[in-house]
């Protein structure tokens, strides 16, 4: 099923940030809906699309593989969305909303995240076209992969402002210990994970951690 097909009662979880083969398919057999991969260079968790791309071929079907980039042209999304490799496109940077627009008004499936502080950021999404938008903490260098959270609160207003318009995907510091609880504030469509379920190493996930999270986020709340 495609990430972005969930049933509403269900929480949609994203593992991102991998960069081996074995751990992707080893992550979907635990049950992850989406695999994201950071095209971005300078991220601790960059992989190229040529070392990504068999094993993201490999994945089709089975998985909802997302690419992630960061102030990238838009040819290159183009490029790498028309191989086939990867189902949508998260763009982390400071594109613009006119970027978007165009790349939606060629048939292709991209969203965007925004780094949130304030309740004044919330008015951001409004000028970003699509069905689907990213909330991670602000930070302006890094783009995501941080660890750190922000105010959930805003969170929560971002889903009920923008109910029936935008599916919210919460990210930034969610862990195994904490996303029940997040879930339970924010009530966001998805959730996005990726320094949460490592040990140590970027890029590499913790298998336990993956599990753990994943069976957290899906435990109904009572």
């Amino acid at each position: 099923m495609n990430f972005f097909d969930q049933p509403s009662d269900t929480i949609a979880v994203k593992i991102c940030g991998i960069t081996q083969g074995e751990q992707a398919r080893q992550i979907v057999a635990l049950g992850a809906d989406a695999v994201g991969i950071n095209f971005w260079p300078k991220s601790k968790r960059h992989i190229s699309f040529d070392q990504a791309r068999p094993w993201l071929e490999e994945l089709q079907g089975k998985v909802t593989r997302i690419g992630v980039f960061v102030n990238p042209d838009a040819d290159d999304v183009i490029h790498i969305l028309t191989s086939g490799a990867i189902d949508h496109a998260q763009l982390h940077g400071d594109e613009s909303p006119q970027m978007l627009e165009k790349l939606t008004q060629q048939g292709f499936s991209v969203y965007k995240a925004l780094g949130i502080k304030a309740q004044q950021d919330l008015d951001r999404i409004e000028a970003y076209p699509g069905s689907k938008i990213l909330l991670d903490a602000y930070a302006p260098s890094e783009y995501g992969g941080t660890g750190e959270a922000f105010d959930w609160n805003l969170g929560r207003m971002a889903v009920e402002r923008f109910r029936g318009e935008k599916k919210i995907i919460l990210a930034g510091g969610l862990t195994a210990e904490n996303i029940a609880t997040a879930i339970e504030q924010v009530n966001p469509f998805a959730v996005d994970t990726a320094s949460g379920v490592e040990s140590g190493t970027p890029g590499i996930k913790d298998l336990d951690k993956v599990k753990q999270f994943i069976q957290a986020a899906k435990q109904p709340i009572s």
